[in-house]
């Protein structure tokens, strides 16, 4: 992958707006091409790592550009990063899945699930509080911890409905979302072995994504 993305997001930061977008549009599609095909490499190697990856090609999975401005103060019309949830059932999916952001000062992957709706987030804290052990035992991996320090989201100042409050790790359950990430340089992706580095990040975090999607495949 070459400076292309980079140089639009940036440009595109500065001009949020649909007249300079509409001006720009050949170097948005030229820009979207070069991710699309980074995901659909993205897509290709990681089915030899997740054998429940089933989507074929990187528009399952890639978010739009577009900004969905009715309900939000920042009346911005587009994103300024390219992001790409890979996961069973592409990018709607309910489960949990995989995650690649390029955004200037921003990129990373990761992955898990974000702002599950109300009956996952509840079937994943009952599978944490069945199965404390194995999720510990995930988390504090070396290998995992190093790339993933910590979970991301919002979370509870109180115990979730429904859970003892003294159960010993409580503290797991009070999430809101179960989401890692790994923040990368801009660099990153122009390097020549982007794809796979990607993918031996992606196999560090599949016993993560695969605990997750347990509870989740039995409401299936």
């Amino acid at each position: 992958m070459d400076s292309t993305i980079y140089r639009f997001l940036i440009d595109l930061h500065a001009n949020n707006n649909r007249e300079w977008f509409n001006a720009n549009k050949q170097r948005y599609l030229e820009a979207r091409d070069l991710f699309e095909t980074f995901v659909d490499q993205i897509i290709q190697g990681l089915k030899a790592i997740d054998d429940t990856i089933e989507v074929e090609n990187a528009k399952e999975c890639v978010f739009r550009i577009y900004r969905d401005t009715r309900f939000s103060k920042n009346k911005l019309p587009y994103k300024d990063n390219f992001g790409a949830f890979i996961t069973r059932g592409g990018r709607k999916s309910p489960f949990a899945g995989y995650y690649v952001n390029i955004e200037p000062s921003g990129s990373f992957v990761g992955g898990g699930i974000y702002h599950p709706d109300s009956r996952i987030l509840h079937a994943v804290r009952q599978h944490i509080f069945e199965h404390p052990e194995a999720f510990l035992n995930i988390l504090n991996d070396k290998n995992f911890k190093d790339l993933f320090p910590e979970i991301y989201g919002d979370r509870l100042k109180m115990a979730p409905k429904g859970f003892p409050k003294d159960f010993s790790e409580i503290e797991l359950l009070k999430y809101k979302d179960y989401a890692v990430m790994q923040n990368l340089d801009d660099d990153f992706f122009l390097q020549d072995d982007a794809v796979k580095q990607v993918l031996k990040t992606f196999e560090i975090q599949k016993p993560f994504i695969d605990f997750l999607n347990e509870p989740i495949e039995k409401m299936q």
